[in-house]
Protein backbone atom coordinates (compact mmCIF):
# COMPACT_ATOMS: atom_id res chain seq x y z
CA UNK A 1 0.00 0.00 0.00
CA UNK A 2 1.67 2.97 -1.28
CA UNK A 3 -1.11 5.39 0.01
CA UNK A 4 -3.89 4.82 2.39
CA UNK A 5 -7.65 6.09 1.13
CA UNK A 6 -8.94 7.69 4.42
CA UNK A 7 -12.72 8.92 4.39
CA UNK A 8 -13.80 11.59 7.33
CA UNK A 9 -17.03 11.40 8.90
CA UNK A 10 -18.10 14.47 10.79
CA UNK A 11 -16.66 18.00 9.77
CA UNK A 12 -16.57 20.27 12.52
CA UNK A 13 -14.09 22.01 14.39
CA UNK A 14 -11.30 19.37 15.14
CA UNK A 15 -11.65 18.22 11.44
CA UNK A 16 -11.02 21.48 10.15
CA UNK A 17 -8.50 22.33 12.59
CA UNK A 18 -6.55 19.59 12.77
CA UNK A 19 -7.17 15.87 10.90
CA UNK A 20 -7.96 17.91 6.83
CA UNK A 21 -5.19 20.05 7.08
CA UNK A 22 -2.80 17.22 8.17
CA UNK A 23 -4.17 14.65 6.04
CA UNK A 24 -3.96 16.80 2.85
CA UNK A 25 -0.18 17.23 3.43
CA UNK A 26 0.56 13.98 3.67
CA UNK A 27 2.72 12.24 0.86
CA UNK A 28 1.25 8.92 1.50
CA UNK A 29 -2.92 9.84 2.09
CA UNK A 30 -5.33 10.29 -0.31
CA UNK A 31 -8.68 11.95 0.81
CA UNK A 32 -11.09 9.83 -0.55
CA UNK A 33 -14.69 11.02 0.42
CA UNK A 34 -15.70 13.28 3.62
CA UNK A 35 -19.16 13.12 5.11
CA UNK A 36 -21.03 15.72 6.95
CA UNK A 37 -25.41 15.90 7.76
CA UNK A 38 -24.40 19.87 6.56
CA UNK A 39 -24.78 19.07 3.21
CA UNK A 40 -23.28 22.94 1.93
CA UNK A 41 -20.50 21.93 4.36
CA UNK A 42 -19.33 18.49 3.01
CA UNK A 43 -19.70 19.98 0.11
CA UNK A 44 -17.40 23.19 0.75
CA UNK A 45 -14.93 21.40 2.52
CA UNK A 46 -14.21 18.45 0.01
CA UNK A 47 -13.62 21.63 -3.29
CA UNK A 48 -11.31 23.06 -0.61
CA UNK A 49 -9.23 20.06 -0.27
CA UNK A 50 -10.17 18.74 -3.71
CA UNK A 51 -11.93 15.66 -2.56
CA UNK A 52 -13.97 14.18 -5.46
CA UNK A 53 -16.49 12.57 -2.71
CA UNK A 54 -18.94 14.42 -0.63
CA UNK A 55 -22.14 12.55 1.12
CA UNK A 56 -24.35 13.67 3.63
CA UNK A 57 -24.75 9.50 4.72
CA UNK A 58 -22.23 7.86 5.97
CA UNK A 59 -23.56 4.19 4.84
CA UNK A 60 -23.69 5.80 1.19
CA UNK A 61 -20.52 6.64 1.09
CA UNK A 62 -18.55 3.26 2.76
CA UNK A 63 -20.99 1.73 0.26
CA UNK A 64 -19.51 3.65 -2.65
CA UNK A 65 -15.77 4.53 -2.09
CA UNK A 66 -13.20 2.37 -1.61
CA UNK A 67 -10.65 3.12 1.41
CA UNK A 68 -8.49 1.43 3.91
CA UNK A 69 -9.24 4.05 6.73
CA UNK A 70 -12.18 5.79 8.14
CA UNK A 71 -11.52 8.80 10.83
CA UNK A 72 -14.43 9.48 12.84
CA UNK A 73 -14.76 13.08 14.08
CA UNK A 74 -18.43 13.04 14.84
CA UNK A 75 -20.40 14.03 18.14
CA UNK A 76 -19.39 11.23 20.68
CA UNK A 77 -23.00 9.87 20.49
CA UNK A 78 -22.35 8.91 16.84
CA UNK A 79 -19.18 7.05 17.16
CA UNK A 80 -20.56 3.76 18.44
CA UNK A 81 -22.87 3.72 14.85
CA UNK A 82 -20.19 5.09 13.13
CA UNK A 83 -17.04 3.23 13.70
CA UNK A 84 -18.81 0.12 13.88
CA UNK A 85 -20.09 0.84 9.94
CA UNK A 86 -16.42 1.59 8.88
CA UNK A 87 -15.52 -1.47 10.74
CA UNK A 88 -18.15 -3.82 9.24
CA UNK A 89 -16.96 -2.53 5.77
CA UNK A 90 -13.45 -3.74 6.09
CA UNK A 91 -11.96 -0.52 7.44
CA UNK A 92 -9.29 0.53 9.78
CA UNK A 93 -10.30 3.70 12.33
CA UNK A 94 -8.90 6.53 14.22
CA UNK A 95 -11.78 7.62 16.72
CA UNK A 96 -11.63 11.17 18.11
CA UNK A 97 -11.49 11.27 21.67
CA UNK A 98 -13.39 10.11 23.87
CA UNK A 99 -14.17 6.82 22.02
CA UNK A 100 -17.71 6.38 23.57
CA UNK A 101 -19.92 8.03 25.79
CA UNK A 102 -19.72 4.98 28.41
CA UNK A 103 -17.66 1.72 28.75
CA UNK A 104 -20.87 -0.32 27.27
CA UNK A 105 -20.65 2.01 23.70
CA UNK A 106 -16.61 1.36 23.86
CA UNK A 107 -17.14 -2.26 24.21
CA UNK A 108 -19.23 -2.54 21.29
CA UNK A 109 -16.70 -0.50 19.65
CA UNK A 110 -13.83 -2.79 20.38
CA UNK A 111 -15.91 -5.85 19.64
CA UNK A 112 -16.16 -4.91 15.97
CA UNK A 113 -12.96 -3.72 15.89
CA UNK A 114 -11.74 -7.65 16.39
CA UNK A 115 -14.27 -9.42 14.56
CA UNK A 116 -13.32 -7.21 11.90
CA UNK A 117 -9.64 -7.84 12.07
CA UNK A 118 -8.78 -4.46 11.91
CA UNK A 119 -6.97 -1.67 13.58
CA UNK A 120 -8.74 0.51 16.06
CA UNK A 121 -7.01 4.02 17.65
CA UNK A 122 -8.44 6.51 19.55
CA UNK A 123 -6.83 10.13 19.28
CA UNK A 124 -5.55 10.68 22.33
CA UNK A 125 -3.01 13.54 20.95
CA UNK A 126 -1.79 14.74 24.11
CA UNK A 127 0.42 11.36 23.78
CA UNK A 128 2.42 12.74 21.58
CA UNK A 129 3.36 15.85 22.88
CA UNK A 130 7.28 16.20 22.48
CA UNK A 131 7.45 17.25 25.75
CA UNK A 132 4.73 14.42 27.05
CA UNK A 133 6.98 11.67 25.18
CA UNK A 134 10.19 13.00 26.46
CA UNK A 135 8.69 12.61 29.82
CA UNK A 136 7.25 9.17 29.47
CA UNK A 137 10.60 8.04 27.97
CA UNK A 138 12.02 9.01 31.32
CA UNK A 139 9.88 7.49 33.30
CA UNK A 140 10.35 4.23 31.66
CA UNK A 141 13.81 4.07 31.64
CA UNK A 142 13.13 4.13 35.50
CA UNK A 143 15.28 7.11 35.67
CA UNK A 144 12.95 8.99 38.75
CA UNK A 145 12.46 5.56 39.82
CA UNK A 146 9.17 3.69 41.43
CA UNK A 147 6.67 6.33 40.52
CA UNK A 148 4.12 6.47 43.43
CA UNK A 149 2.27 9.57 42.74
CA UNK A 150 0.94 11.34 39.54
CA UNK A 151 -0.68 14.77 39.86
CA UNK A 152 -2.25 15.90 36.64
CA UNK A 153 -4.58 18.75 35.52
CA UNK A 154 -6.25 20.67 32.78
CA UNK A 155 -8.09 24.15 33.77
CA UNK A 156 -8.96 25.53 30.48
CA UNK A 157 -12.03 27.98 29.01
CA UNK A 158 -14.25 25.83 26.39
CA UNK A 159 -12.96 25.72 23.34
CA UNK A 160 -15.82 25.43 21.44
CA UNK A 161 -19.65 26.70 21.38
CA UNK A 162 -20.88 23.72 19.97
CA UNK A 163 -24.10 22.91 22.21
CA UNK A 164 -23.41 19.40 21.60
CA UNK A 165 -20.48 19.49 23.72
CA UNK A 166 -22.62 20.21 27.14
CA UNK A 167 -25.42 17.94 26.22
CA UNK A 168 -25.22 14.82 28.31
CA UNK A 169 -27.09 12.30 25.77
CA UNK A 170 -24.73 14.08 23.08
CA UNK A 171 -21.39 14.44 24.85
CA UNK A 172 -21.06 11.74 27.94
CA UNK A 173 -20.49 14.32 30.30
CA UNK A 174 -18.79 17.44 30.87
CA UNK A 175 -15.48 18.54 31.39
CA UNK A 176 -14.24 15.41 32.74
CA UNK A 177 -15.23 13.51 29.72
CA UNK A 178 -13.88 16.27 27.24
CA UNK A 179 -10.79 17.48 29.62
CA UNK A 180 -10.51 14.95 32.41
CA UNK A 181 -9.86 11.72 29.96
CA UNK A 182 -7.12 13.32 28.41
CA UNK A 183 -4.83 13.65 31.60
CA UNK A 184 -6.55 10.60 33.16
CA UNK A 185 -5.26 9.20 29.71
CA UNK A 186 -1.54 10.72 30.12
CA UNK A 187 -1.31 9.41 33.97
CA UNK A 188 -2.62 5.62 33.08
CA UNK A 189 0.22 5.78 30.44
CA UNK A 190 3.11 6.90 32.13
CA UNK A 191 1.94 4.16 35.11
CA UNK A 192 1.45 1.24 32.48
CA UNK A 193 -2.04 0.63 33.09
CA UNK A 194 -2.14 -0.73 36.58
CA UNK A 195 -4.84 -2.01 38.18
CA UNK A 196 -7.52 0.24 39.89
CA UNK A 197 -8.52 -0.46 43.23
CA UNK A 198 -11.07 2.77 43.72
CA UNK A 199 -12.13 5.74 42.39
CA UNK A 200 -13.62 8.69 43.78
CA UNK A 201 -14.83 11.84 42.38
CA UNK A 202 -16.57 15.21 43.07
CA UNK A 203 -18.16 17.21 40.11
CA UNK A 204 -19.56 20.52 40.23
CA UNK A 205 -22.37 22.36 38.11
CA UNK A 206 -22.01 25.89 38.63
CA UNK A 207 -22.42 26.60 34.54
CA UNK A 208 -24.20 23.68 33.66
CA UNK A 209 -27.01 21.83 34.47
CA UNK A 210 -26.99 18.91 32.11
CA UNK A 211 -22.96 18.22 32.58
CA UNK A 212 -20.26 19.56 34.87
CA UNK A 213 -17.92 22.63 34.52
CA UNK A 214 -15.15 21.02 37.28
CA UNK A 215 -14.71 17.78 38.20
CA UNK A 216 -11.90 16.52 40.81
CA UNK A 217 -11.12 12.90 40.64
CA UNK A 218 -8.70 10.58 42.82
CA UNK A 219 -7.56 7.37 41.79
CA UNK A 220 -5.98 4.50 43.96
CA UNK A 221 -4.05 1.32 41.99
CA UNK A 222 -3.59 -2.23 43.70
CA UNK A 223 -0.02 -1.70 43.53
CA UNK A 224 0.05 1.31 46.37
CA UNK A 225 0.66 3.95 43.40
CA UNK A 226 -2.54 7.10 43.56
CA UNK A 227 -3.27 9.85 40.99
CA UNK A 228 -5.13 12.90 41.35
CA UNK A 229 -6.68 14.70 38.51
CA UNK A 230 -8.30 18.38 38.24
CA UNK A 231 -9.96 19.72 35.00
CA UNK A 232 -12.36 22.60 34.95
CA UNK A 233 -13.71 25.02 32.05
CA UNK A 234 -14.97 27.90 34.82
CA UNK A 235 -12.22 28.44 37.78
CA UNK A 236 -11.63 31.81 37.92
CA UNK A 237 -7.78 32.22 36.96
CA UNK A 238 -5.71 33.57 34.57
CA UNK A 239 -4.39 31.53 32.45
CA UNK A 240 -5.09 28.15 31.10
CA UNK A 241 -3.05 25.49 32.76
CA UNK A 242 -2.17 22.25 31.52
CA UNK A 243 0.06 19.94 34.15
CA UNK A 244 1.39 16.21 34.93
CA UNK A 245 3.88 16.17 37.70
CA UNK A 246 4.98 12.53 38.20
CA UNK A 247 6.74 11.60 41.58
CA UNK A 248 8.85 8.54 42.01
CA UNK A 249 11.22 7.27 44.39
CA UNK A 250 14.45 8.44 43.05
CA UNK A 251 13.22 11.90 41.54
CA UNK A 252 10.11 13.59 39.77
CA UNK A 253 9.40 15.06 35.98
CA UNK A 254 6.79 18.05 35.20
CA UNK A 255 4.91 19.65 32.16
CA UNK A 256 4.93 22.69 31.65
CA UNK A 257 7.71 23.18 31.29
CA UNK A 258 9.38 20.04 30.70
CA UNK A 259 11.57 19.07 34.24
CA UNK A 260 13.06 16.05 35.19
CA UNK A 261 14.92 16.06 38.71
CA UNK A 262 16.83 12.99 39.62
CA UNK A 263 18.63 12.18 43.34
CA UNK A 264 22.47 11.78 42.48
CA UNK A 265 24.32 11.32 45.79
CA UNK A 266 21.81 12.74 47.82
CA UNK A 267 21.64 15.77 45.66
CA UNK A 268 18.78 17.10 43.48
CA UNK A 269 19.65 17.29 40.35
CA UNK A 270 18.11 18.73 37.09
CA UNK A 271 18.46 16.20 34.32
CA UNK A 272 15.77 17.62 31.53
CA UNK A 273 17.21 17.51 28.05
CA UNK A 274 18.58 20.97 26.87
CA UNK A 275 18.17 20.33 23.30
CA UNK A 276 14.52 19.95 23.68
CA UNK A 277 11.89 20.65 20.43
CA UNK A 278 9.86 23.54 21.46
CA UNK A 279 7.52 23.45 18.52
CA UNK A 280 5.84 27.28 17.80
CA UNK A 281 2.25 24.91 18.23
CA UNK A 282 2.87 22.05 20.07
CA UNK A 283 -1.50 21.21 19.22
CA UNK A 284 -0.58 20.61 16.13
CA UNK A 285 2.57 18.90 16.47
CA UNK A 286 1.11 16.31 18.37
CA UNK A 287 -1.47 15.55 15.78
CA UNK A 288 0.76 15.83 13.29
CA UNK A 289 2.53 13.25 15.00
CA UNK A 290 -1.09 11.01 16.30
CA UNK A 291 -2.29 10.80 12.65
CA UNK A 292 0.83 10.53 11.07
CA UNK A 293 1.67 7.35 13.22
CA UNK A 294 -2.54 6.02 12.66
CA UNK A 295 -1.71 5.91 8.78
CA UNK A 296 2.30 4.30 8.95
CA UNK A 297 0.44 1.59 11.41
CA UNK A 298 -2.12 1.25 8.93
CA UNK A 299 0.59 0.87 5.74
CA UNK A 300 3.12 -0.98 8.12
CA UNK A 301 0.78 -3.37 9.49
CA UNK A 302 2.41 -2.51 12.81
CA UNK A 303 0.45 -2.01 16.39
CA UNK A 304 -0.47 1.20 16.70
CA UNK A 305 -0.82 3.34 20.50
CA UNK A 306 -3.68 3.96 22.09
CA UNK A 307 -5.47 1.40 21.31
CA UNK A 308 -8.92 -0.71 21.56
CA UNK A 309 -7.82 -2.03 25.10
CA UNK A 310 -6.09 0.74 26.92
CA UNK A 311 -9.46 3.00 25.46
CA UNK A 312 -11.82 0.05 27.73
CA UNK A 313 -10.04 0.18 31.00
CA UNK A 314 -10.10 4.58 30.60
CA UNK A 315 -13.65 4.13 30.00
CA UNK A 316 -14.07 1.92 33.48
CA UNK A 317 -12.48 4.68 34.83
CA UNK A 318 -14.87 7.61 32.97
CA UNK A 319 -17.86 5.40 34.28
CA UNK A 320 -16.71 5.10 37.97
CA UNK A 321 -15.98 8.72 38.07
CA UNK A 322 -19.50 9.54 37.50
CA UNK A 323 -20.78 7.18 39.58
CA UNK A 324 -18.49 8.43 42.44
CA UNK A 325 -20.03 12.27 41.87
CA UNK A 326 -23.21 11.28 41.35
CA UNK A 327 -23.50 9.15 44.84
CA UNK A 328 -20.86 10.89 46.92
CA UNK A 329 -19.20 7.18 47.46
CA UNK A 330 -15.71 5.74 46.32
CA UNK A 331 -16.25 3.31 44.17
CA UNK A 332 -14.46 0.17 44.58
CA UNK A 333 -13.01 -2.04 41.47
Amino acid sequence: MEKAKVLITGLGGIAQVAHLPILSKMENVEIAGVCDIDKSKSRTIAQKYNVKNFYTSLEEMLSAVPADCLVVTSPTNLHTEQAILGFEKGLNVLVEKPLARNYEEASKIVEAAKKANKRLMVGMNNRFRPDIMMQESFVSAKEIGEVFYVKTGFLKKRSTDEKWSVNKNEAGGGVFIDLGIVVLDIALWILKFPKVKSVSAVNYYHSFKDVEDSSFVFIKFENGSTVSIETSWTLNRENDIFYCNVYGKEGSSSINPLRIYKQMHETLVNVTPIKMEKPANIFKRSYEYEISHFINSVISGKPSLSDGTEALDRMKIVDAVYESARTGKEVLF
